[in-house]
């Protein structure tokens, strides 16, 4: 005989629904959420494409009048204040639930959705699978609490930390499970981002192949002086799939925003784009999760600017030697105690390939 499922079951299925919508429902957080009576779910729903509608409302929608009495498991806390859509707690007050468990406060101070079911007579629990709920949500909660994105750095190496022959030649340094694994990581993303030196050396799509899926990530590219090629692919499908130039201000190129390019100007103190303000106006744009594939110089830029939050790398088992590329270029370090820090979090073994995750320590 199966055993009746506890708090904890029910929140991990709403944080398995969760996951369904990471990469689409940006400047929203991706939210899951069941609606559960007499053991059994009656109501299921994450949030949909675009971040609307949210969570709540579609597993309301299924529940229908099984709601009234029900407990909802929803892995953010709902929101209460009128944004594009009614509040979530007005729905769920409405629907006549009974209890609401949530796994996760929301770090937005508008919001104070426990408060507002408490007072009309809700019974509220907080805390089930927080540490997994804000995993999940760690995109949304650095654009409230850091005005950014969070962003992953993805490198992928040989044993000796190269990423192309000293030709240039860096096709495939990983095999194909690997590579296979890095599309799954931007169907989870809201946008890739590389610099202009990776555009103009790979020529890269940078979207989603072979995984069944139709909305592809925002396109990032740095290049502070515009001169990426109108011939490159992520331009000429620009009008298929977004694609934004970050460059420094006063900089202007009229064949890449005929070609449908966003290009978004940033300050540029000493020549150089200011990453922060690059990273914020990538959150002013709704942006929250951001896996950057850059080449060594856009590591290294990041690296140094301390914007990385997690370090994700694919080890091949190849050596190249010292006329190879490097994966980060020049850090400038003059003591070891500067180098940045990193903490082991996960460790896999993908085809012949292992990858390591890695976060600042």
């Amino acid at each position: 005989m199966e055993r009746p499922r506890g708090d904890t079951d029910w929140m991990r299925v709403a944080l398995n629904l969760a996951k369904r919508g990471l990469g689409t429902t940006w400047p929203n957080p991706s939210v899951g959420c069941v609606i559960v009576k007499d053991g059994r779910a009656v109501g299921r729903g994450h949030t949909q494409a675009g971040g609307r509608p949210h969570a709540e409302i579609v597993a309301l929608a299924q529940a229908g009048d099984a709601a009234k009495g029900a407990t909802a498991y929803v892995t953010l806390e709902p929101c209460s204040h009128h944004g594009k859509s009614p509040p979530c707690t007005d729905a769920l007050i409405a629907a006549g639930v009974a209890k609401v468990v949530v796994a996760q406060s929301d770090p937005n101070p508008l919001v104070d959705g426990m408060a507002a079911l408490k007072a009309a007579g809700i019974a509220v629990q907080n805390g089930i699978c927080t540490q997994e709920a804000a995993a999940l949500n760690a995109g949304f909660t650095s654009v409230i609490t850091k005005a950014r994105p969070r962003i992953s750095l993805k490198i992928a190496t040989t044993l000796d930390g190269k990423i192309a022959t000293s030709t240039g030649e860096s096709r495939w340094i990983t095999g194909p499970a690997a590579r296979r694994r890095v599309h799954m990581m931007r169907a989870t993303h809201d946008a890739v981002m590389v610099g202009r030196g990776t555009v103009e050396a790979d020529d890269p799509m940078l979207d989603i192949r072979d995984m069944g899926r139709l909305i592809n990530p925002v396109r990032v590219v740095l290049d502070s002086k515009l001169r990426i090629s109108k011939d490159a692919r992520v331009v000429k499908t620009a009008r298929a799939i977004p694609t934004w130039i970050i460059h420094r201000d006063g900089t202007q190129n009229s064949a890449l925003s005929d070609a449908g390019c966003d290009l978004l100007p940033v300050p540029a103190p000493k020549g150089c784009i200011d990453l922060h303000q690059a990273m914020t106006t990538l959150a002013q744009k709704g942006l929250t999760r951001i896996l950057c594939e850059g080449g060594g110089t856009l590591a290294a830029s990041l690296l140094r600017a301390n914007l990385v939050d997690e370090l994700i790398v694919f080890n091949a088992g190849k050596m190249i030697g010292a006329d190879g590329l490097s994966a980060v270029a020049a850090l400038r370090l003059a003591a070891l105690k500067d180098a940045p820090q990193f903490g082991l979090v996960h460790q896999e073994q993908i085809g012949a390939d292992i990858m390591t995750v890695w976060t600042p320590t």
